[in-house]
């Protein structure tokens, strides 16, 4: 390792130089008087070592911003459903704790908005959610429509839910040693522990240089013992995480509850560096564990090697969901306000697909949910996975739509025009919806759908949870560079943000508000 010499101002350096030279002269002097000889000493080199920069190492995932779809060569659109978080705490971290703007690709604008609830209308038919939509002015373009698709799950109180087997992977490694991983993990499940019922169990395996079965399956009303171990967890070693995620399942697979909640939630920073650690090898194996009933969720911690894109792909494949804790106060969010849509699941494999009028519509655009795109063909077949949606969630999309007639992204194609139709009812929808999904543990998709009418109305006359998605949407393209928000400034978004705040016990859509300051504060041009 490279050293350098210490400074000559160094007072200390000097202080000693002084030293060995009154050392010298009292030798010299004794020298002359006895006629022997001297050994002068001579200063001792002062070195230090250079202080090394931490190397970032955080990967994410690369995804391109959906673009602007022709009505006329591509009518339909077609996603999975998400309810993942975690881009919204992570993002929040660069902010608040970093002090910067976060890489591009950490910003999943459907995660930022779907981080918040909606009072949207519980379901009250078969369906086990409801689906609502409201169309508005777009504050991004002139002439422009947005379309607000959201879905609100039927809610189970805690109490009332299935019982639980849940294994706890922790991640005991050299790298969980920081003060924002193993310490806030063992805060996190300190957190889901308080919860559990005398009906629940939970297993905890540690995994580090190896997997360790430090708690075999107790049951929930034996607290004590769990806090015990999740006490005295420690961390040390490399991390091998392929071989725990394979120990997690065998052992939830042992202690599976036939109609009840069975879930690994794995506690890591996804810097898996011994044994598989190829990403798509360890996608691979978790979709196809997700088989066996057994959904996988993910909790990440930490900074500067967090491996994002593994955090993230992991849950969807293991039909589980994705959160990033930042701070306690998000553990609480996550596994305490949250935890029946946390752990139990009411409907699996939901799809969206919008086939827009040609009649009324000429482009569109998806905002968001860009690696949760599906081909036409997926829609109708019951083998390609989707997102699964928990008790209570509530799912917003929005499409930024240009009305027939008015000017658009894309240049008006010479030889293809859109049919006029005489048919009333064709051009009185814009779009329409269809939606699957299955019921928890079926296999046999059900199918609901409805128009969306041609009505709109002034961006600010629309429901307050409609001006606040839009809110959050305008936020997040912003951080991406604003490709699609035209002129709109950080002050504007922030206008809108308060415009449509409400009563919040937790303050987190104050938060939000804070965050953009933050932003713009930190932006290139604060004034754009």
């Amino acid at each position: 390792m490279p050293v350098s010499a210490a400074p000559m101002s160094d007072a200390k350096t000097l202080a000693r130089q002084a030293a060995y030279a009154a050392h010298n002269r009292k030798l010299v002097q004794s020298s002359a008087t006895s006629g022997s000889r001297v050994s002068i000493r001579q200063p001792e080199m002062i070195v230090r070592e250079k202080p090394q920069p931490v190397q970032n190492t955080e990967k994410y995932q690369e995804n391109e911003i959906n673009p602007v779809k022709s009505v006329a060569q591509e009518a339909v659109s077609t996603f999975s459903i998400d309810v993942d978080t975690g881009s919204y705490s992570n993002v929040r971290r660069f902010l608040n704790s970093n002090g910067q703007l976060p890489p591009v690709d950490a910003v999943r604008i459907e995660e930022l908005i779907n981080y918040f609830n909606y009072d949207y209308p519980l379901p009250t038919g078969q369906h086990p959610f409801s689906v609502t939509t409201e169309t508005v002015d777009s504050p991004w373009k002139n002439n422009a429509k947005v379309i607000k698709i959201g879905i609100k799950a039927k809610d189970i109180d805690a109490k009332n839910l299935p019982p639980a087997n849940l294994v706890f992977l922790v991640d005991v490694s050299g790298s969980m040693n920081d003060s924002n991983k193993l310490p806030l993990v063992k805060t996190t499940l300190r957190t889901l522990t308080e919860q559990l019922r005398p009906q629940d169990k939970v297993t905890i395996i540690t995994y580090a240089s190896g997997e360790k079965l430090v708690l075999e399956p107790t049951s929930g009303k034996e607290k004590d013992k769990i806090l015990s171990v999740i006490n005295k967890l420690q961390a040390q070693g490399s991390t091998s995480g392929e071989r725990a995620i394979r120990m997690a399942y065998e052992e939830a697979e042992k202690s599976m509850i036939k109609g009840g909640i069975n879930r690994i939630l794995i506690a890591t920073d996804g810097d898996f560096n011994v044994g598989i650690t190829d990403f798509n090898t360890l996608k691979g194996m978790v979709a196809e564990k997700r088989k066996t009933g057994i959904s996988f969720t993910t909790l990440g911690f930490g900074t500067d090697n967090y491996n994002e894109q593994l955090m993230e792909q992991l849950a969807d494949a293991g039909d589980g969901n994705y959160s990033y804790i930042d701070n306690e106060k998000e553990a609480k969010k996550v596994l305490q306000r949250q935890l029946s849509s946390t752990l139990a699941t009411v409907a699996q494999d939901v799809k969206i697909q919008v086939e827009f009028n040609p009649h009324t519509v000429k482009e569109y655009r998806l905002i968001g949910y860009e690696n949760r795109l599906l081909n036409q063909e997926d829609f109708n077949n019951d083998q390609v996975d989707a997102g699964d949606i928990g008790a209570g969630h509530t799912v917003t999309a929005l499409y930024e739509i240009i009305p027939t007639g008015q000017a658009g992204w894309l240049n008006e194609s010479r030889y293809q025009t859109a049919a006029k139709s005489t048919d009333a009812n064709k051009n009185a929808e814009y779009a329409f919806l269809n939606l699957r999904y299955k019921q928890p543990n079926e296999k046999t998709s059900i199918l609901l759908n409805q128009p969306i009418k041609v009505q709109s109305k002034a961006l600010s006359q629309a429901s307050t949870d409609t001006q606040f998605a839009i809110a959050v949407a305008s936020y997040g393209q912003k951080l991406q560079g604003g490709k699609y928000s035209a002129n709109q400034t950080w002050n504007d978004i922030q206008k809108l943000a308060k415009q449509s705040d409400q009563p919040d016990p937790f303050q987190i859509r104050s938060e939000f508000i804070d965050l953009i300051g933050i932003a713009k504060s930190l932006s290139a041009n604060a004034k754009e």
